[in-house]
């Protein structure tokens, strides 16, 4: 009798199935998009930008008129205007390995990818600047190429010498490479070439040719990304 009795008592309290188990993959590490890691960069250079002197003024994301430019703008991430030279610098977001030299036409990242050479890119800007200040005064330009950290350099080292006009820096030093250069043209020239009324002139002339409307700078950032050597 006992042995139907515990019978049926297992009968009726099966042992539950172990779960199936399944192999899990795992998930992806969350990614900053670009857009905001651009941002993020900005934002640091823009902080750099408030540690400079007093005397110097600064213009971010300007789009300017240029004829020679495939697009016919150029767009131009910061300008600082000081007493002895005006500062046209362009901010590159990329990680990786760094290369190239000045007279290159292409630089590489991590050998995987190519880029346009950022200084020839920049001293079109240059170009674009010195056609709409032409006769306020005699400027001297200086090229500032700035990386984020995540990037390491593998370039010709006269660019990281502060005697050099065309500089490639990390964002985070921008500031301290800048200040530097004053120092280094002050010693070479005590007496600032470029006046407070020219420097106020040149700032004013810059921001009545910044171009604001939304379709044009849509459009010219379309066009870029359609263009491989801008």
């Amino acid at each position: 009798m006992f042995k139907a009795l515990r019978a049926l008592f297992q009968k009726s309290n099966p042992k539950p199935p172990q779960a199936a188990t399944k192999a899990q993959t795992p998930k992806p590490k969350s990614k900053v998009a670009s857009t905001r890691i651009g941002e993020l960069g900005e934002h640091k250079i823009n902080i750099q930008l408030d540690q400079l002197p007093k005397e110097c003024k600064s213009l971010s994301d300007l789009m300017l008129p240029n004829p020679k430019s495939r697009t016919g703008y150029a767009q131009i991430d910061h300008i600082v205007i000081s007493p002895y030279c005006l500062f046209v610098i362009e901010t590159k977001n990329y990680i990786g390995e760094i290369k190239g030299g000045r007279a290159d036409q292409q630089w590489s990242v991590s050998n995987r990818y190519k880029m346009y050479n950022p200084l020839k890119q920049n001293y079109g800007h240059i170009k674009a600047i010195e056609s709409l200040i032409k006769g306020v005064a005699a400027v001297k330009f200086v090229s500032l190429i700035s990386f984020t950290m995540r990037c390491r350099f593998s370039i010709d080292p006269e660019l990281r010498k502060i005697h050099s006009d065309e500089l490639v820096v990390y964002d985070v030093e921008l500031s301290e490479f800048i200040s530097r250069k004053l120092i280094s043209l002050k010693t070479a020239a005590p007496d600032p070439p470029i006046s407070t009324v020219q420097a106020q002139t040149i700032y004013d002339h810059l921001v009545q040719a910044n171009i604001l409307d939304a379709e044009i700078r849509k459009l010219h950032v379309q066009r870029i990304k359609g263009s491989k050597n801008y």
